[in-house]
């Protein structure tokens, strides 16, 4: 017979040992099991209801004895499709010994087209190969850690399952969409003007074409794969950290910090390896540099549809993502939750594993597809400027203005790596040691992480901007960088303070939850508002000083007119970003660890362990929205380049000044205001597409309590592959209006005002508002973003401030208020608010991909 535990005022049963070892299926590689899968007999702990401690399931009389709650748990597979993608069971189907041999000549290849381009393009791909490298220890490293026992195994392959099947299918659809969309920019390609510089260099309007189709392509090709790998290594460590938190918290943490270091080195890898890949393939394919063919400075310009399709595939994957992860939450808290009174994962909610499955498509491969092209944007959108300044100052060598970019964020993937290897595991002391601080853990890995991103900052600047014309402007620059670098880390500082209970503002959200739902609702918005003044402010003051710094460089054109001050506003953008892989990892954490907890509590494994996941959770959210402050920040950045960029191809393609847009004309005002609306209607969109497919899965969630009344009696199983089924075919059809939205509208509002302006004799109307449009709606979307992921946080972290045991605990009437706020906040931070900085930064690259046909 089991005895009886008491603790926490819960009562544990634990099961008698069996000497009989029992074999598992594997799931993947990694598990330490010996040969044959056999494992050491070990005692199983799990909760029980006090009232099934004696009761019997309808089993006993088939001759099976137990309860449902201490019977083998079983979950359904959740996939439609095959596990692997088609390309890669393709690449599985080639023996090694051949497949070895093509990776061998494709990276000699790489290495051939780096030395006939430059050494600094060779020193780039030198360094992203060493950074893959160290990615592929990373996988072993968190592979080989063991998956605990089978209970967790299973239901860790039931996320897998759920996620894969979602991901194939969406990507599948976006993929589609990519292919319509790459026709239509190649018809607007073919029939529109060349520059006179593209004439100049023999680049034909069919040759621009095939350029940029393929780098659109390609941009959503590698977008798509950063989001596979984000998925692809959540799943497989999420059960792998619940195993490690029934050791020790630090080890869990480690577990879980690695991989999500794993995805970002990945993600900020190929993103920095795509660019300068099409670069240097550019570069050799066109003669760059030999007599009458392409100048250096104008290969940049074709680079930007890489941009396009990086931001086209994210904001689907966010848009879907969103959806699916907030639906399926929303619709298992406010019936799990509130209306049952049962925990947050609780194995008899129908809707909980596809809530899981939500972390890994929603916070996982999306996020992993933003920050690809967060990246990637900044990337070219700097190259563009620093080519077109190289120009202006007749710098005679302006491959180092080109190619910092580059070489910022190979540094990141060293600097980064450094980070992530700093945050080590404790040895096993054998007594019980009090949970460490994991938020104060990440912050020492950021810390070595800035360090070392201002030292190489510094090195990078004096290397590759160094001009006998103005030999102090690399130091004017390396400041700029300071000043992104410091931008960036107020920013996490500052959506901490907001989103963190240690902090005055979530606690006062959490007191405001004791007199009920409305004042937790009236709080959290207040909250979200106040929250968006100290970002603006830091914004404003690091463009201002960055162009400043720029401006007195002591760089000027032909005229003697300073010209580096937008220059000095992307580089205090790549400084922002010089550490974009150490907060992608502490931003996959998040969603790592609340998919353990979700695990750890299934699995009914003992308080203890609950208790290490759910700091490990807690903290999670937290560098979430640090996470999506730092994105908001970038996009910003990003944004203000982007449409400096956008100025400058316009006035290339029609051959007039185009330096400022008067918004005192009324068709110029207007399309200001389009752009301000576009921001509020897209984020009405993305919130009631979370709230119409929430309602589907509380509707299933209550009609099986209804239909299956043993669920509560751990008596009968819920159907949780229906909810998983109702809230992917939801999120997949919600996705399509907010999406076509943002494409569809940059795009007519500028041909319908050239129209206009070609009737009323006002040239350039159609590209001077659609620059309106994009100001407005980056100005709009920064602070609507801003106040949507900062209010969701808050409201997140107030019901975990809560569920420590403060103003009453779980369960309490405080408790039930402040899960109601969580829930309003939850299409707000992680749907429309992710959403946001990746459509402001997608009206960028379309227009200054589509800027020909405004014309």
């Amino acid at each position: 017979m089991g005895k009886f535990l008491m603790k926490s005022g819960s009562m544990f049963v634990q099961t008698a040992k069996e000497t009989k070892p029992f074999k598992i299926q594997q799931s993947g590689s990694g598990s330490d099991l010996p040969p044959g899968g056999e494992v050491a007999p070990f005692p199983v702990v799990r909760r029980v209801n006090s009232s099934l401690a004696i009761a019997m399931d309808d089993d006993v009389e088939n001759g099976i004895v137990g309860s449902y709650q201490d019977q083998p748990r079983t979950f359904p597979n959740m996939q439609s499709k095959a596990q692997v993608p088609q390309i890669l069971r393709v690449f599985m189907r080639i023996d090694v010994r051949i497949l070895f041999v093509l990776l061998l000549l494709a990276f000699g290849a790489v290495i051939y087209i780096g030395a006939r381009t430059s050494p600094i393009v060779l020193f780039v791909f030198s360094i992203c190969v060493l950074s893959f490298f160290f990615s592929i220890y990373l996988t072993k490293w968190v592979l080989a850690k063991d998956e605990g026992p089978p209970e967790m195994v299973q239901i860790s392959e039931a996320i897998r399952d759920g996620a894969e099947g979602f991901f194939q299918t969406q990507y599948g659809t976006i993929s589609k969409m990519t292919i319509i969309l790459a026709l239509v920019i190649l018809s607007i390609y073919l029939f529109r003007s060349s520059t006179p510089q593209q004439e100049s260099s023999g680049l034909g309007r069919s040759t621009s074409a095939y350029v940029t189709v393929a780098a659109f392509l390609l941009g959503a090709l590698c977008s798509g794969v950063a989001g596979y790998v984000g998925m692809w290594v959540s799943v497989r460590a999420n059960v792998r950290v619940s195993s490690a938190a029934r050791r020790s918290a630090r080890e869990a943490l480690q577990v879980a910090v690695r991989a999500g270091g794993l995805s970002a080195i990945i993600v900020v890898g190929m993103a920095v390896i795509g660019v300068t890949f099409l670069y240097a393939t550019f570069y050799v394919c066109f003669g760059v540099g030999s007599h009458g063919t392409m100048k250096v400075t104008d290969l940049p310009l074709l680079l930007v549809g890489y941009g396009f399709g990086a931001s086209f595939v994210a904001l689907f994957a966010q848009l879907g993502g969103g959806i699916y992860t907030k639906a399926a939450d929303v619709g298992a808290d406010l019936v799990g939750k509130v209306e049952q009174g049962i925990p947050e994962d609780d194995p008899r909610n129908p809707a909980v594993i596809a809530d899981l499955v939500g972390d890994n498509v929603g916070d996982c491969a999306a996020r992993g597809a933003d920050l690809f092209e967060s990246i990637a944007a900044e990337i070219i959108s700097a190259m563009i400027l620093g080519g077109s300044m190289a120009q202006r100052c007749k710098i005679e060598d302006p491959s180092g203005f080109i190619l910092f970019p580059l070489v910022v964020h190979s540094f990141d993937l060293v600097v980064s790596s450094v980070g992530i290897l700093s945050i080590r595991g404790t040895r096993d002391t054998g007594a019980k040691v009090p949970i460490e601080d994991p938020m104060v853990i990440l912050q020492k890995g950021y810390s070595v992480t800035i360090v070392l991103a201002v030292v190489t900052f510094g090195l990078s600047t004096r290397w590759l901007l160094y001009t006998e014309q103005a030999p102090t402007a690399w130091l004017n620059f390396a400041l700029c960088g300071l000043v992104g670098i410091i931008t960036a880390y107020l920013f996490v500082w500052i959506t901490k303070y907001y989103t963190d209970y240690k902090h005055e503002p979530v606690r006062l959200l959490a007191l405001s939850s004791s007199t009920g739902h409305g004042t937790n609702i009236i709080a959290g918005i207040s909250l979200g508002l106040e929250s968006t003044a100290l970002p603006v402010l830091v914004i404003s003051v690091a463009i201002i000083s960055a162009f400043w710094l720029g401006r007195t460089s002591g760089l000027v054109d032909e005229t003697g007119s300073p010209t580096g001050g937008l220059f000095g506003t992307a580089v205090a953008t790549m400084g922002m970003l010089s550490t974009a892989a150490y907060v992608l990892t502490m931003d996959m954490f998040g969603p790592i660890a609340d998919n353990a907890g979700g695990i750890v509590e299934m699995s009914q494994q003992p308080e203890s362990v609950r208790e290490i996941t759910d700091v490990l959770d807690a903290v999670g959210n937290t560098t979430k929205a640090t996470t999506k402050g730092f994105a908001i920040g970038s996009a910003a950045l990003a944004s203000f380049l982007l449409f400096s960029a956008y100025m400058d191809e316009v006035a290339s393609f029609a051959q007039l000044p185009f330096k400022e847009v008067d918004i005192a004309i009324p068709e110029i005002f207007v399309g200001g205001l389009l752009g301000s609306m576009l921001i509020f209607l897209f984020s009405a969109w993305a919130c009631s597409a979370v709230g119409r497919t929430a309602q589907e899965v509380v509707n299933e969630v209550r009609r099986q309590f209804i239909e299956r009344p043993g669920i509560m009696d751990y008596k009968e199983k819920p159907d949780y592959g229906r909810c998983v089924s109702i809230v992917a075919s939801a999120s997949l059809r919600e996705m399509i209006k907010p999406g076509a939205l943002a494409i569809i509208s940059p795009i007519l509002i500028g041909f319908l005002f050239r129209l206009l302006g070609q009737a009323t004799g006002q040239q350039l109307l159609g590209a001077k508002v659609v620059a309106s449009m994009l100001m407005f709606a980056t100005v709009t979307g920064i602070l609507m973003a801003l106040f949507l992921n900062t209010s969701g946080g808050a409201w997140d972290n107030a019901k975990k401030y809560i569920e420590t045991g403060a103003l009453g605990g779980k369960g309490s009437e405080c408790h039930k208020a402040a899960v109601t706020g969580d829930t309003v906040g939850d299409p707000f931070k992680d749907t429309a608010g992710p959403s946001l900085h990746v459509l402001i930064k997608m009206l960028a690259t379309i227009t200054l991909v589509m800027a020909p046909i405004f014309l």
